[in-house]
């Protein structure tokens, strides 16, 4: 077995993975804006049969293609994670957002190498807008497209001319709410909404940081090879690589000056 993926495959699997967010468009749009029963899941978030359909949409397509292929999604947990392949699926990221008519959610795809993100689709179906990444470092593959056209992060790398993104200031407890208000104080604006949209917007060159808590694997594993192949940085609140295993606080900025300013301000805390 190969130790990274060949050039053909990762551009494969990309368009593979565009060809899935196509393919489920239809049934998140299907019920969106319609009255829906919501439940709430363990951790208090809410989940429809929305995230439902498309979720088990997802996993049959990745099994009938890549039957060799992990998938670890949100609905429905993880299965063959051990695979050299693995994918993470989020069939609507941002469903409190869903529920209540506002258009910024997305369906958001992730291929694993290794446990490394090297395929990434971050897919807003109301809008009609895509975001497609592929950051196979070892492979030498590194390219962001939106709406088919490369696109690129800001070149801002001053603290005081940026602006900073969040879901939402509920997402952080007592402490994460002290160090972003710290970050807050240093940029230029603050804007909240949008849940995986933002980071849209950052690979896009629109905004220059997003910072986050509470996230799951499917949540930051499919925009992290948008952000890096877009020339941005990724990483834990440590500044370390996001990975399966990382505990869901993510910073995100246009490019490696300006991350290294914000880890050092939210460090100051």
């Amino acid at each position: 077995m190969s130790s990274v993926p060949a050039v053909a495959a990762v551009t494969e699997y990309a368009a593979f993975a565009a060809s899935l967010a196509d393919a489920v468009r239809p049934l998140s749009l299907g019920w969106f804006r319609r009255r829906l029963a919501v439940d709430d899941k363990a951790d208090e978030s809410p989940v429809t049969i929305a995230d439902r359909e498309v979720e088990t949409a997802l996993r049959e397509a990745i099994a009938r293609r890549y039957p060799s292929h992990g998938i670890w999604g949100e609905e429905f947990g993880k299965q063959g994670v051990d695979a050299e392949f693995v994918w993470s699926v989020d069939p609507i990221d941002g469903t409190r957002s869903f529920i209540t008519g506002h258009p910024l959610w997305g369906t958001l795809l992730a291929l694993l190498h290794r446990g490394q993100p090297v395929v990434g689709v971050i897919d807003i179906p109301a809008t009609g807008e895509r975001w497609v990444g592929i950051n196979d470092v070892a492979g030498g593959v590194r390219e962001a497209r939106f709406g088919g056209a490369p696109c690129a992060t800001s070149p801002v790398t001053a603290l005081a001319d940026a602006t900073v993104y969040a879901t939402s200031p509920d997402i952080f407890d007592a402490d994460e709410a002290v160090r972003f208000e710290q970050l807050t104080k240093a940029v230029n604006r603050r804007r909240f909404g949008g849940d995986c949209y933002a980071y849209g917007l950052l690979a896009s060159g629109h905004i220059e940081l997003v910072m986050e808590a509470g996230l799951q694997t499917y949540d930051y594993l499919a925009v992290a090879p948008v952000i890096e192949a877009a020339g941005g940085v990724i990483t834990d609140w440590e500044g370390k690589p996001l990975t399966l295993e990382s505990q869901g606080r993510v910073l995100a900025a246009a490019n490696a000056e300006l991350h290294a300013a914000a880890l050092a301000c939210i460090r100051t805390v």
